[in-house]
């Protein structure tokens, strides 16, 4: 495949409302269960170190802290993906080297910054030390961390991978790769957690190896997929993968600092929190890892769709329409929060059945105190899931039309001027303690969504973006 760029053809988007939300659904469903299911990996590992130990809840969710650090400073190129492909399939669906050249420098991108990153796992029990951690805690989620740094950049490629795939318009085949790959992920667990069938019982570590594991296997398959699918393949992502494309990485890396910071922003206020609740007890910090791992759940149904929605109006873009913008965003926000409302008066009103999840049905008087507190944080979580999910589709819609830059001003001042002052004010300056660190979060994320909001009201309402004129050698030899 040499990449064909002679036959200009812009993508003919709906021009109803019903036509964008049946596109919106076709492509947010799987999108939207992917992420679930994927997700489900860390709702297992949480649920089953449960039966472990409370220890183990804890040093599993402080490992998770960094290795998700790691996630959120590369998830700029990752996520620049959807931009830079949907706007150029939106101007050419036939447009084979401009996509190639966006995934290429992703992944070029993903592979430098992996190398510092995986080293920093490596200061995980010192950092956590450092923060005032229990310090077997600390010890343990070094280990776990160690064990899941080898699969972080398997990860990040797969994510990018995916993104390509979701401007093709291609989501099922990715939902049912993620599948197999949790499924083998659990699997592994069970041999490596509790050493089932010979295998050693390696606890928390054997959760960390499962994952890279999982993580690499996961990669493999997503390289054959784009190598067998019949568009995909036509892009030739891979072709010439070691040849550097200056001008193309500069792009990515504009769109990548800021995507970064915000996602950095939102991801550290929560990782924040669990330290802040850390230093009231540990209890408290393994009922806080499981309130938040019900809400992160439920948190990846808006998310799913607010990705499909960034693709959709990048599309529209790149196409120059106006009006399926207006109707890309309307369908993603109504679509979105309207998922999570449900899902939110399940978790205020299903405690007691979502503690036997992550506990066991059989009470055990040794997890009373983490029980007890789980099912005081719910009902307070779910109030903000809802805005959650209004502000994490305000932001992937701004991504979508490339406007990156001043969100990172808004999630700035939301989490850290807002959120995470009255998160530590209201714990340890009230009687509301570890509670009053999630009405500080709810804040945060209330001011975030007006002011994302505001913004994408602004970009939606301004004329579509010219589009991209490369230099004629550039646009006409194949990279």
């Amino acid at each position: 495949m040499t990449g064909r760029t002679d036959i200009k053809a812009p993508k003919q988007m709906p021009q109803s409302w019903a036509g964008e939300t049946r596109a919106l659904l076709a492509l947010g469903l799987p999108m939207s269960a992917t992420q679930v299911i994927q997700y489900a990996v860390y709702v297992a590992d949480t649920m089953m170190l449960g039966r472990v130990s409370t220890e183990a809840v804890a040093a599993g969710a402080l490992g998770a802290l960094l290795i998700f650090l790691g996630w959120m400073v590369a998830a700029g190129p990752v996520n620049a993906v959807t931009p830079l492909a949907s706007q150029a399939l939106g101007r050419d669906e036939n447009a084979y080297l401009d996509v190639r050249r966006s995934v290429r420098m992703a992944l070029w991108a993903v592979g430098m910054i992996c190398i510092p990153l995986v080293a920093l796992l490596a200061l995980t029990e010192p950092l956590l030390l450092f923060f005032g951690q229990d310090a077997e805690v600390a010890r343990m989620a070094g280990q776990y961390a160690w064990a899941v740094a080898p699969g972080l950049p398997f990860a990040l490629a797969i994510q990018a991978l995916r993104n390509f795939l979701a401007a093709l318009d291609e989501t099922l085949w990715p939902m049912v790769l993620v599948s197999i790959t949790v499924v083998l992920n659990i699997a592994l667990n069970f041999l490596l957690i509790f050493g089932m069938f010979g295998f050693p019982e390696l606890g928390l570590i054997g959760a960390g190896i499962a994952s890279s594991i999982a993580y690499a296997v996961s990669f493999g398959l997503f390289v054959i997929l784009i190598g067998r699918h019949k568009r995909a393949r036509e892009f030739d992502v891979f072709r010439n993968v070691l040849t550097f494309d200056r001008e193309r990485f500069r792009e990515v890396v504009r769109l990548s600092i800021p995507i970064s910071a915000t996602t950095l922003f939102e991801g550290m206020l929560f990782n924040a929190a669990l330290l802040v609740i850390g230093l009231i007890g540990v209890a408290e910090q393994a009922a806080y890892q499981v309130g938040l791992n019900v809400i992160a759940m439920a948190f990846m149904v808006p998310w799913g769709f607010a990705m499909g929605g960034a693709v959709r109006v990048g599309l529209a873009e790149g196409a120059g329409d106006m009006g399926a913008r207006w109707r890309a965003a309307g369908a993603t926000m109504f679509i979105s929060v309207g998922l999570m409302a449900a899902l939110a008066l399940f978790t205020a009103f299903q405690g007691e059945l979502i503690g036997d999840l992550y506990f066991g049905f059989e009470p055990d008087p040794d997890d009373a105190a983490v029980r007890a507190l789980v099912l005081l944080f719910l009902p307070v979580a779910a109030w903000f899931m809802v805005i959650d999910a209004a502000q994490v589709a305000a932001n992937q819609l701004l991504r979508g039309l490339k406007d990156v830059d001043v969100p990172v001003y808004i999630t700035g001042v939301s989490y850290w001027l807002i959120g995470f002052p009255l998160c530590w004010y209201l714990a340890f300056h009230t009687p509301l303690g570890a509670v009053g660190v999630w009405w500080g979060l709810a804040a945060g994320l209330l001011a975030a969504f007006i002011g994302l909001g505001i913004r994408l009201v602004l970009q939606l309402r301004r004329p579509p973006s010219p589009p991209e004129v490369l230099p004629e050698s550039r646009a006409q030899t194949p990279v």
